[in-house]
């Protein structure tokens, strides 16, 4: 994040076909962290919560990333630990070896965690690199590594690429902390404090 000023950042879910802005993602952004709280439904209807607290060191690189998720009446838990060069672990430290060389996380369902490789990497306007993405799925909080790409089209503009067999692709608009806006589809930003 550019700024060193704490910040609260707020996204209404945009996904879920009849259950559009139905929900809240709720983060307090700070120099080396964020704390999140989201409330959604998922593509059924189904009203899930997620909470996720993620540390970072100085050089952008996920250190710690903590979930919890509740979706009807089943709970769960994750803890994930990084050395910050691409080995993981549970909390209780268990290597996760299909993690090997993933520096960045991307959470689904959140726009914040886009904004990772996009603080790290300080691309130049027309470059392109390739990220090693460890890839959690809310609510059942399910991890695997998933390769993706960004591009920067312009100051404030990136191209998103993900490199499975899906072919999505967005084009993400940031704010001058590199924070995304509005994520075509998927989110919408309300507020930002």
């Amino acid at each position: 994040m550019r700024s060193q000023q704490t910040r609260t950042v707020c996204w209404s879910p945009t996904w879920s076909a009849g259950f559009e802005n139905i929900g809240l993602e709720h983060v307090v952004l700070a120099p080396r962290s964020a704390d999140s709280v989201l409330l959604a439904c998922d593509e059924s209807g189904v009203p899930f919560r997620l909470t996720y607290l993620l540390r970072w060191d100085a050089a952008g690189c996920i250190r710690t990333a903590d979930f919890h998720s509740r979706h009807g009446l089943q709970e769960k838990r994750l803890l994930l630990r990084s050395d910050g060069s691409g080995h993981w672990t549970t909390g209780d430290g268990h290597a996760l070896a299909g993690l090997k060389g993933c520096i960045d996380i991307d959470i689904w369902p959140t726009p914040l965690t886009n904004s990772l490789p996009i603080w790290r990497s300080q691309l130049r306007i027309g470059e392109r690199r390739e990220f090693r993405m460890a890839w959690i799925a809310a609510p059942d909080l399910t991890v695997e590594a998933k390769q993706q790409a960004y591009t920067r089209l312009r100051d404030r503009l990136y191209l998103f690429e993900s490199l499975d067999d899906s072919g999505f692709q967005a084009t993400l608009d940031v704010d001058e902390d590199d924070i995304v806006l509005d994520y075509p589809g998927l989110f919408r930003r309300l507020s930002v404090s």
